[in-house]
Formats: C-alpha cells, sequence, structure tokens
C-alpha cells in the first residue's frame, strides 16, 4: 500500500511537473478537495484513484513509488529567485541533485543562483564546481553572453584562490570571446575587470595597466556599478604600480560616484578598499582609512556576508597595529582564526605579514624575521612581485628596527 504523505509529495510533483492544476487534474472522477487532501498526506488513496491519477498523469503505477524530489527544478527556482532566504537555494541545490530531465536554460539559470550563493557564503570550491558545470552548460547552448559569463565568474573565483595560471587562460578566453561576439558594455567590461584583476594578480602590470585604461575608457560617462568597479581596478593597477596618489584619486572618485542606494555592497567595499590603500602606502593614512573603515563597518551590518566582515576584521586589525595598539591587534588576529579564513589568497598573506609584524612588537624577533623572509620568497615564486617588493620592504624597516633596539638596549 502507497504510504502517505510520501504518495501526496510524489503525486504533488508529478502534478506540478506536467503544468496541472488540482481542478485538471481532478477532472469528474474526484474533487478537487480530496485531491488536495491527497496531496497534504491527510486521506490515504484507494486503488481505484491511484489507477485514474496514474492514466491522467500518463505514468506507471510504480511513479508513485518514486521518493519525492522535492518539487520540480522550475518549480524550486521559482521559490529560490523570488526571495532573499538562503533556504530556498539550499532547496534548489537538492533538487539540481535529484532531477533526471531538465532543460539546459533551466540548468543555466539554477547554476547561476547557487554559485553566488556558494561566492557570498566563501565556498570556494563549490562555487568553482558550480561554474565549471555552468560553462558546459553555457557551451552546449552555444551563446556567447552565457559563455563569457560563465567564463569570466570562474576565472574571478580562481584569482581568489591564488590559481592565476588557470584564472589567466579564462579570464583571456571570456574577454576574447565578449570582443569577438560584440556583446553589450556590460558583458565586456566585466570581463575586463576579471582579466585586469587576473594579470594584476600575476604580475603582468603593463598589460593590465593597457587593459585598466581601455576599461576606464569604455565605461565613460557611466555612473554605475561597473564604472566604480572599472575605476577601482584603475586604482588596484596604479596602486601596485607604486603611484599611491593616483590610486587614492581614483578611488575617492569612484566612492563619489557611487550612490549606497545603487549598490550598498559594493559602496562598502570601496570603502574597505580605500582603508587599504591608505594603510599600505609608505606613510599610512590611518585618519583617512579610520573614518572609511567606519563607514564600511555602518554597512556591512546590513549587507555583511562572512567574507566581507573578516575582511572588515583583517583591515581594523591592520589599523590597530599602525595606532599601535599592539594587544588590541592580536586579539583581532586571534579573533580571525576562531573560524576557517574566507579571505583571498593576496588578503591572507597580507594577514600572514601583519602577524610577523606584530612577533616582533611581542619579542619573537628571529620567528618574526623569518617568518617575513618565507613570506617574501613565497610572493616571488607565485609572480606578485609588488607584493614581494612590500614584504622585503617591510622586512627590512623591520631588521633596522632590531638593530637600533638592540643597540639602545647596549647603551
Amino acid at each position: 500500500m502507497l504510504e502517505q504523505p510520501t504518495f501526496g509529495r510524489r503525486l504533488k510533483e508529478l502534478r506540478l511537473e506536467r503544468g496541472l492544476s488540482q481542478a485538471a487534474l481532478a477532472g469528474r472522477e474526484i474533487s478537487t478537495g480530496y485531491l488536495s487532501r491527497l496531496e497534504s498526506g491527510a486521506r490515504q488513496p484507494t486503488e481505484r484513484v491511484v489507477t485514474y491519477l496514474a492514466q491522467v498523469l500518463g505514468v506507471d503505477r510504480s511513479a508513485f513509488d518514486t521518493p519525492p524530489s522535492g518539487g520540480s527544478l522550475a518549480q524550486a527556482l521559482s521559490i529560490a529567485s523570488s526571495t532573499d532566504d538562503d533556504e530556498g537555494i539550499e532547496t534548489l541545490i537538492a533538487v539540481l541533485g535529484q532531477v533526471r530531465e531538465e532543460t539546459p536554460f533551466l540548468r543555466w539559470q539554477a547554476l547561476w543562483l547557487i554559485s553566488q550563493y556558494w561566492h557570498r557564503r566563501g565556498e570556494r570550491g563549490k562555487e568553482q564546481a558550480c561554474l565549471a558545470e555552468l560553462g558546459k552548460v553555457a557551451d552546449e547552448l552555444a551563446l556567447p553572453e552565457l559563455q563569457c559569463r560563465a567564463g569570466f565568474q570562474l576565472a574571478r573565483s580562481l584569482r581568489a584562490t591564488g590559481d592565476v595560471t588557470r584564472a589567466l587562460g579564462i579570464a583571456v578566453n571570456a574577454y576574447q570571446l565578449a570582443k569577438s561576439a560584440g556583446l553589450s558594455v556590460t558583458d565586456t567590461g566585466s570581463a575586463l575587470l576579471t582579466l585586469v584583476s587576473v594579470e594584476a594578480e600575476a604580475g603582468r602590470l603593463p598589460d593590465a595597466r593597457a587593459h585598466v585604461d581601455e576599461l576606464v575608457q569604455l565605461v565613460e560617462g557611466r555612473s554605475d556599478p561597473l564604472a566604480a568597479q572599472a575605476l577601482w581596478s584603475a586604482a588596484t593597477v596604479r596602486s601596485r604600480q607604486g603611484d599611491h596618489e593616483v590610486a587614492r584619486n581614483y578611488l575617492e572618485r569612484a566612492m563619489k560616484e557611487l550612490d549606497s542606494s545603487v549598490d550598498l555592497t559594493l559602496w562598502a567595499r570601496l570603502r574597505l578598499a580605500a582603508a587599504s590603500l591608505n594603510l599600505q602606502s609608505t606613510s599610512p593614512q590611518i585618519d583617512r582609512a579610520r573614518e572609511c573603515l567606519q563607514e564600511a563597518a555602518s554597512a556591512l551590518a546590513l549587507v555583511g556576508t562572512p567574507v566581507l566582515r573578516q575582511e572588515l576584521l583583517t583591515l581594523q586589525t591592520q589599523l590597530a597595529f599602525e595606532e599601535g595598539r599592539y594587544t588590541d591587534a592580536r586579539a583581532l588576529h586571534d579573533q580571525l582564526h576562531q573560524s576557517e579564513l574566507l579571505l583571498t589568497y593576496r588578503d591572507q598573506v597580507r594577514l600572514h605579514i601583519l602577524d610577523s609584524r606584530l612577533m616582533l612588537t611581542e619579542g619573537r624577533e628571529e620567528e618574526g624575521i623569518r617568518r617575513l623572509k618565507e613570506l617574501g620568497e613565497q610572493a616571488g615564486q607565485q609572480s606578485n612581485i609588488d607584493l614581494a617588493a612590500e614584504i622585503w620592504r617591510i622586512l627590512a624597516e623591520s631588521l633596522e628596527g632590531v638593530s637600533q633596539s638592540r643597540q639602545g638596549a647596549k647603551s
């Protein structure tokens, strides 16, 4: 005998898959009220009713023995895309893993939403697996727009985890596809944004400079999130080339032109970027960095993700260090390590640098110096030339400080 509520859930799933209303399925044989009670599990079906429902649905009676998948993909996708609740996405993930036959377009939409979910949660491995599958579906559909979007999103995720070599090839392909297919400014600009960030991470600063200049020209006259990100990207490249003043000007312009009501998350991220740039300068701009962090903290209280909250805490740690509040900096640093780090590769390196500098203030000089040397060598091997140069500069200053302290102790 078919058991409830399993039968009712499976019945509803089969009905929705075929786009039938309760009235259409009930027909003249049974009432819609009775059908509703069957679907809710409140009534046990008779053999006659099961035979009738199987006939109308065009399935074998054994179809009711199959455990329900939690709903059709179209149903789960509609629910997930119309709410900000993570529960809808989690249901969508479960349904996508169980469905057997779905149109590529539905699968694309589901994978796109799921990849964004994993990105928000900082689950880079799951995000990349999802984006790789997204690329296969885009190739199956042979739509340049979808192929380009899947490509640059995957490249961004790979760059964030330090897989720069693979990210570079994918980013180049996405940008070339956007240009050859004559895609929109939004798609072409997004592909360029990704390419610039990967080239900068790979130490190919001349290429990044040429592409970011092209990007800024592409979005000239716009005052939207894409234009703000283009200016941010230009600031990043100039900063890595050592032109911090021009970089600050680009970021200040981006912050001025983007209203918080347009994209509060990006508004906050720009302030995190500005705080980072001001703290990383040879002569740190502490007051401006503090101001930017206060503004970002207010916004992230509303729209903060686990990743962004860690970025904020990392910069608050660095600010405490620059202000000479070493005990506070160590406490904030240790707080960050109470959970899994979701930071990008570059931000994790900066956190290790800060940890090494804190060791020096704590009297662990040999350990701090050794760690800085290791970080500098690793950055050089990863072709992060600007980061390596910054580490060697910090190491040289630290060695000088240690030497002066020892001479003072002797005298």
